[in-house]
């Protein structure tokens, strides 16, 4: 046995280990069979995104740090494997992630709650590097799973690492919130990028009785998974925390406070708010989960330390049409009074402290709590059952 397969080995048993160690119980062996017959570290490109010290994305390179790049492709973590949409940053310019491996625990986490078995038909929306195409053919065969991928440069990759896998996924180029339409119905619809909405080609493309499993985000927080059944009348799932995707690129949205919505113009109103920003947009995300749910179309941003007299911390909320803001600032000092300017034909703060008060009175509800039904175009957000609608998706 050579020392690469040795070293290969005991990479899978630890990553194996980690994986059950996050789902707190054993890897199901259908999908530990796939992890060993498909190894994560063939379907990573030869350069990765790794954080430096100061948290910043920095390139990986195999050829020039195999260590580190190997260690990375078999940790229990997300890999980021694209930055800036494919555009190398200029010197000095900000690297964001655009395209990722996603954390393996989550990957099983998804399949399992995706519920396949051989004869199934499935639709991976968002290839990647191909690795969740390849465990799913794994376990289908390779003609009963479709992958479709936004990215051309992206898609080229996974193709390439799936046909050397010896796996003839059908790995297509094109914007995944239209499915894919010539080996419809699929049984399952798995997404591996978050959305705001669920679309309409993802319903009408599942077989009646089929499940769709998608990352969840509004523009508050990128948080939760959504499990839908499909069926003739409606389509109805519950949602589950702690998982975070990049956002479909169809529904991306780039707003900034001081480009899109502040200007100089404008005379907003004051006033007092005893509810802490840090109650609304700190480290709670049950809140900033049923928050986002119950609001919709509002999004937050912190400024610490602005250029403003008498102000520390402020925090920042605006709708996505940039017609409405508010703001909230602190002192430094006071901890339980907050002066609150509000601009726009609706009055932010004092819909988020009125959501605020009824999360409260609702016994602080986690997403476990929450749910989505979908009658035609309406999607309709509810708490505990389908009677007690709290929104409607935008």
């Amino acid at each position: 046995m050579t020392e690469n397969i040795r070293q290969e080995q005991a990479a899978m048993r630890g990553l194996l280990l980690a994986i059950s160690e996050e789902l707190d119980k054993p890897v199901p062996q259908e999908w530990k069979d796939a992890i060993r017959a498909t190894p994560r570290h063939r379907f990573l490109p030869d350069r990765i995104w790794l954080d430096d010290e100061n948290g910043d994305l920095r390139p990986c390179d195999l050829r020039d740090e195999p260590d580190r790049w190997f260690e990375a492709a078999y940790a229990n973590g997300p890999v980021v494997t694209q930055v800036n949409d494919g555009e190398e940053p200029a010197d000095g310019a900000e690297a964001w992630a655009s395209s990722s491996a996603s954390s393996p625990a989550m990957v099983v986490r998804m399949l399992d709650d995706l519920g396949v078995w051989p004869g199934l038909n499935a639709l991976e929306i968002g290839t990647g590097t191909g690795w969740n195409a390849a465990l799913l053919a794994h376990r289908l065969g390779a003609d009963r799973v479709t992958s479709i991928e936004v990215d051309p440069d992206v898609a080229r990759q996974a193709r390439a690492s799936l046909n050397a896998a010896g796996l003839a996924v059908e790995a297509v180029c094109g914007d995944g919130a239209g499915g894919w339409g010539s080996r419809q119905p699929y049984d399952r619809i798995i997404s591996t990028c978050s959305v705001r909405r669920v679309p309409t080609a993802w319903i009408e493309q599942t077989a009646p009785g089929g499940v769709i499993v998608t990352p969840w985000e509004s523009p508050m927080l990128s948080f939760g998974l959504l499990r839908l059944v499909v069926d003739e009348q409606h389509t109805y799932g519950k949602f589950s925390p702690h998982a975070s995707f990049m956002l479909m690129r169809a529904q991306r949205t780039d707003l900034r406070i001081y480009r899109d919505v502040v200007r100089d113009h404008h005379q907003p109103d004051e006033s007092t708010t005893r509810l802490s920003p840090w109650q609304v947009c700190g480290e709670d995300l049950d809140v900033r989960f049923a928050l986002g749910l119950k609001l919709g179309d509002v999004w937050t941003a912190w400024h610490h330390e602005p250029d403003v007299e008498g102000v520390a911390t402020r925090l920042w909320a605006a709708t996505t049409d940039a017609t409405s803001w508010a703001a909230v600032d602190h002192d430094g000092r006071q901890e339980d009074r907050f002066t609150v300017w509000q601009y726009g034909p609706r009055r932010l703060w004092d819909e988020i402290e009125e959501a605020h008060g009824w999360w409260e009175k609702a016994d602080r509800p986690g997403p476990d709590r929450f749910g989505l039904r979908i009658v035609g175009d309406e999607q309709q957000v509810f708490l505990d059952g389908p009677t007690t609608v709290i929104s409607r998706v935008p």
